[in-house]
């Protein structure tokens, strides 16, 4: 193990401040930097030489009951006529073509269906769905972590008595806050009492690992008030709670009617609400895994599964997703179908996707080629956004150098604007406090430039 300091720790002149909150990074690259594939790969060929013993399964159910506000992800509101079945047909014509494309003896360590809002399929579909992942793909649902999103509205008995009977593992559910008024200037309008009694059946449902999502930034939203909502989320007792700052992103319905632009006064009060909920958690016995989640340590101090799919890192292991919203990771490329935020352009793309016959699933349409210097970058941003830190030999191991080798600017940026934990010694590249809280302009100071220039280039739809 490397014993030589850091030059990255050294003093360094202020920076200029930024904005804590440029972009969230949940993955790398973004798919805004994805590009229409002229050659369309053959998926056989892509997987070929790629280890195939601990992949990631994720399907995507592109379907809500409503969209919030805020919401910018591939999903529509609601599926008139037969289009969820029609939809489970394309989905099963996909994962036979894809499973076909794979080793026979591929196997899966995690799983998770998004969306979207999975349990917007009724409770026959859903099962439906878990055949998808274990007939047809082979994913041994029972024996590896699974999670699946759901809404309160459609947290149903009988939905969850499928989901525990086929071994969900995790249940996460989108309550943003349980202050009625900030849910409705949010643009997510619940009956506090639906939200009461989707949690009571969660519970019921027995399955091990409880994810409450909370939003802070909303407006007219005060420390009382989000500290009412941490309040209320904790009489349930979740394994983990997710924090998320509101962003306004273009083409949602808050994006619609209000200016996405650098507001220093909002930056501030999402950033005051941060801190209060961090420090509410951290008080009530919760630890801080990054700046989005916080897990509660299980009783004997074992350990607990770690966000969507327990430690497997579906970025640098690869994943397989299905679903017209997925994408799919192997370390040459990452992959999906076309992306969208505007309605008419997501039913579009979801009126193709049901219209396929399965060749047309055979190969990857839309992507972005990982480079060496690309895949620094991923292991880099996933791991220095957890609390724990990365382990300066665990980089070394992988990629043959040191992080503030391959990337001296950006680290020694970080260390001027004390992003940095220097007392965390020479052996462990890890985040202060401070850097933690604003890990959403941390995330994207290591975007290289190629994906700087995809993303600004990318036409909104």
């Amino acid at each position: 193990m490397s014993t030589t300091p850091l030059p990255l720790l050294s003093p360094a002149p202020a920076a200029e401040p930024v904005s804590p909150y440029e972009s969230y990074v949940y993955a790398y690259p973004h798919k805004t930097a994805y590009r229409r594939l002229p050659d369309r790969p053959a998926l056989r060929e892509l997987w070929a030489d790629e280890p195939q013993d601990a992949l990631s399964l994720y399907l995507h159910i592109p379907f809500c009951e409503v969209r919030c506000g805020f919401c910018n992800l591939f999903t529509r509101i609601g599926a008139p006529g037969e289009l969820t079945t029609a939809y489970l047909d394309a989905l099963e014509r996909q994962a036979a073509a894809v499973r076909e494309a794979l080793a026979p003896g591929a196997r899966f360590a995690a799983a998770a269906f998004g969306g979207g809002t999975p349990t917007f399929l009724s409770a026959a579909e859903l099962t439906r769905l878990c055949d998808i992942a274990e007939r047809w793909m082979g994913a041994e649902l029972r024996t590896v972590p699974l999670s699946v999103e759901t809404s309160p509205s459609t947290a149903t008995a009988d939905r969850l008595a499928v989901l525990a009977e086929r071994g969900a593992t995790r249940i996460s559910i989108g309550v943003q806050s349980f202050v009625e008024s900030e849910a409705r200037a949010a643009v997510r309008p619940q009956d506090p009492a639906e939200v009461a009694a989707a949690l009571d059946r969660i519970r019921a449902a027995d399955v091990p690992v409880l994810n409450i999502d909370l939003i802070y930034g909303i407006d007219g939203q005060t420390e009382r008030s989000w500290q009412r909502s941490l309040d209320a989320a904790l009489r349930w007792r979740p394994e983990e709670l997710y924090l998320y700052p509101l962003y306004v992103r273009p083409l949602t319905g808050l994006g619609r009617r209000e200016s996405a632009g650098p507001d220093p006064a909002w930056d501030a009060q999402r950033l005051r609400l941060y801190r209060h909920g961090r420090d509410h958690l951290l008080a009530a016995g919760y630890e801080q895994v990054s700046m989005r989640m916080f897990r509660r340590p299980p009783a004997g101090g074992a350990g607990s599964p770690s966000g969507p799919v327990g430690d497997h890192a579906c970025q640098t292991d690869g994943m397989i997703g299905l679903g017209c919203g997925a994408r799919s990771y192997t370390s040459a490329l990452h992959y999906s179908f076309d992306y969208a935020v505007g309605m008419t352009r997501i039913r579009s793309i979801i009126d193709d996707y049901v219209s396929r016959p399965a060749a047309d699933f055979t190969r990857a349409e839309f992507g972005w080629r990982m480079t060496g210097e690309e895949a620094r970058r991923r292991h880099l941003l996933q791991s220095v956004l957890q609390a724990a830190g990365m382990p300066v030999a665990e980089y070394r191991a992988r990629f043959g150098s040191a992080p503030a080798e391959d990337f001296p600017a950006e680290l020694a940026a970080f260390a001027a604007r004390g992003w940095l934990d220097a007392a965390a010694g020479p052996d462990l590249l890890r985040l202060s406090p401070e850097g933690l809280a604003h890990s959403d302009a941390l995330g994207p100071m290591l975007f290289s430039p190629a994906v700087r220039s995809q993303m600004a280039g990318y036409a909104l739809k």
